[in-house]
């Protein structure tokens, strides 16, 4: 069983990840995976599709999407996001761990380190054998990995403007360990106006550090096949020291 009150994006959380990455925001990854979804014969999936930053792209360039998120507030927002732009996609509320599907995909989709998320080897073992039976034999699974840098030694606040004031991200270091294989910090979300919190949030954050190998090793092990190591959303290409993220593409067998 997992803690439900870590990685939670509640209300605050959910605003500020839509204000600081609002639909269509790239990374590099919308055009790479408009590319590699091309001609996709069948539905895809995108687990973790938060407030639809990239699924509404990849709607708009005719592909079948389906999404979970485990965030009732984040999917309130792909789903406005959605409707608003005249899509109506089979979204639901989800955990990477217990999510369950009558459709068998082309292609499931977890994007800019999303997977890490899950910090217990053994849980994601069980979320990646859980992403191979809902693949249709031959269909792809598509995975970002993201460079977790150690942790800070001291808070850092961010701010963004609003209409109805300010919002404000306090985020307070956990973990110490610079080696730690999980960094774990401490995130005080406040909506403010005139200077004064009128709503405040705390969540405990958390992501695990997989090395590209040690991922596809666990691909591997699973039951996947024919794993494709990209960095910096160039297919196929090694990834580079500098690369702010690696991509990671496997087959279910046929």
């Amino acid at each position: 069983m997992t803690d439900e009150t870590i990685n939670r994006y509640g209300s605050l959380a959910a605003w500020v990840y839509d204000v600081d990455k609002p639909v269509g925001r790239s990374f590099g990854d919308v055009d790479y995976y408009r590319d590699r979804l091309a001609g996709c014969a069948g539905p895809v999936l995108e687990a973790a599709c938060g407030n639809g930053r990239l699924l509404v792209p990849l709607l708009t360039a005719g592909l079948d999407l389906h999404g979970f998120d485990a965030s009732p507030e984040m999917l309130a927002l792909c789903r406005a996001a959605c409707r608003d732009r005249g899509f109506d996609p089979p979204l639901s509320l989800q955990r990477f761990e217990s999510f369950a599907f009558d459709t068998r995909f082309a292609a499931i989709l977890v994007a800019v380190g999303s997977i890490q998320l899950v910090t217990d080897p053994a849980v994601l073992r069980g979320v990646l054998r859980r992403f191979l039976d809902h693949l249709r034999p031959g269909g792809r699974l598509l995975v970002d990995l993201v460079p977790v840098d150690p942790p800070e030694q001291t808070a850092r606040t961010r701010r963004w403007p609003v209409a109805d004031g300010e919002l404000w991200l306090d985020e307070q270091p956990v973990t110490t360990d610079p080696a730690a294989d999980v960094v774990v910090s401490r995130l005080r979300y406040e909506h403010r106006r005139g200077g004064v919190p009128v709503a405040t949030e705390e969540e405990p954050f958390a992501l695990r550090r997989w090395d590209a190998a040690a991922f596809a090793a666990v691909l591997d092990e699973v039951g996947f096949t024919r794993t494709v190591v990209s960095g910096g959303y160039r297919f196929g290409e090694k990834p580079r020291p500098d690369d702010a993220v690696v991509s990671l593409e496997a087959v279910r067998p046929a």
